[in-house]
């Protein structure tokens, strides 16, 4: 049996075929397309097509469970038959900002729905506008997908559902929340990589899959990257570096601090506790395409720290570890020379890193000791020296690093339960 899993991302995409061994047997990505950025669905289906177009058909025949991830908060609104009725509203938009009064006067005191960014947010903006009549389902991107592969509506994950106000302790929407006229629309929510139905018919056909495959609940990305490390111990973090900074610690203690953009996932018996900064590989793509990012790298002399005082966004709005949607980027004191702006920016991001981990510890999380790095930023030795000088304990590369392979075990695992 083969087990496939797909990672949507801010820029692209990745498929990750695995077998029982948890060995990779195909593995492919596929940029959007630069030139429809003003129609983001259909980017994400023709995305999906290109995927499994590209897996070879004598292993798409052999894939038995499907499990997809998006990125968290990035929520669509859909008519009963699946169509979005507006523009899906992506992860760190934060026009949420103007309806936080009216979140905070519902939902309990630093909740982590009090944010401009949570998914909570995002539909009580929606509920003001017209469109919102046309609505019967608010789908997060993963959901979405997974509805074009297997056809069911209106069902989530709870890691998905987190930053829409579903309790993780619990397992169930909370009352002050149900009892809201928005609860109609909110989706079924179910554990990650649960079974949800069998890959439609017409998928079947189209792309030769196998009949009994089945599609699963999916995760979000950055949980999915820290699936794919398989780390166990708590006291263990991943960091992903991709076009933002996350940070995911295993902690045998909750914590959710809405202040400081803080929440934790339920992850058996542990707790995944972090937070997601905007800064990240897309501030360094502003400046540097991946062949300057990777030659100004290796000219970069670690012991002779810049002490450049950036905060690298690419425009106002922080989630954490410093929650403030109007915060604006701090990249004034721009040096002539390219290597010590690049080693300024990364001395910078390292700072927020070290800055997350530490709030974390001191509200309450089990204190790091390892941290492994996944994304593309995971590959900067230099980079990876630098963080591990601010956070000063082991930073590795972490077994897998991409999200893919994560959320293919997830696939994976669905058939053991």
């Amino acid at each position: 049996m083969l087990y496939l899993g797909i990672d949507f991302g801010t820029s692209g995409a990745r498929a990750i075929v695995i077998n029982e061994p948890e060995h990779i047997q195909f593995e492919t990505h596929c940029l959007f397309a630069e030139n429809q950025s003003n129609n983001l669905v259909n980017i994400w289906a023709n995305t999906l097509d290109q995927l499994l177009y590209s897996i070879p058909v004598e292993i798409r025949q052999k894939i038995s469970a499907i499990a997809i991830n998006g990125t968290s908060s990035t929520v669509l609104l859909c008519d009963s038959q699946g169509n979005p009725i507006d523009d899906p509203i992506l992860y760190n938009d934060a026009r949420g900002k103007i309806v936080l009064e009216k979140i905070e006067k519902i939902a309990p005191k630093g909740h982590l729905v009090c944010s401009a960014t949570s998914s909570l947010a995002k539909l009580f903006w929606w509920q003001q506008t017209p469109i919102f009549e046309e609505a019967c389902y608010l789908l997060h991107q993963a959901d979405w997908l997974g509805f074009l592969l297997h056809g069911k509506l209106g069902i989530s994950d709870y890691h998905n559902a987190l930053k829409l106000g579903y309790d993780v302790e619990n397992l169930c929407y909370p009352d002050w929340l149900l009892n809201l006229p928005i609860s109609s629309i909110l989706p079924q929510v179910l554990p990650p990589g649960t079974v949800v139905a069998t890959i439609k018919l017409e998928i079947i056909k189209h792309f030769n899959f196998n009949p009994n495959c089945l599609v699963c609940t999916g995760t979000t990305d950055s949980i999915a990257a820290f699936l794919a490390s398989q780390v166990k111990q708590p006291g263990e973090a991943v960091t992903s570096l991709g076009s933002t900074l996350v940070l995911k610690l295993l902690s045998q203690t909750p914590v959710n601090d809405s202040s400081s953009g803080i929440y934790s996932h339920r992850f058996g018996d542990l707790w995944l506790t972090g937070g997601a900064s905007n800064t990240g590989g897309a501030v360094l793509k502003q400046f540097f395409n991946s062949q300057k990012l990777e030659d100004l790298s290796k000219k970069i002399e670690i012991n002779k720290p810049t002490n450049l005082d950036y905060y690298p966004l690419l425009k106002p709005g922080e989630r954490f570890p410093i929650n403030d949607p109007n915060l604006s980027p701090k990249l004034k004191q721009k040096p002539d020379n390219p290597i010590i702006f690049l080693q300024g920016l990364l001395e910078s991001m390292a700072k927020i890193e070290a800055l997350g981990y530490l709030k974390l510890q001191q509200l309450g999380a089990t204190p790091v000791t390892q941290v492994y790095t996944a994304g593309g930023g995971a590959k900067n030795q230099t980079w990876t020296k630098i963080r591990e000088d601010y956070l000063k304990v082991p930073v590795t590369i972490s077994r897998q690093t991409e999200a893919a392979y994560g959320t293919a075990l997830l696939a994976k695992r669905s058939r053991l339960c």
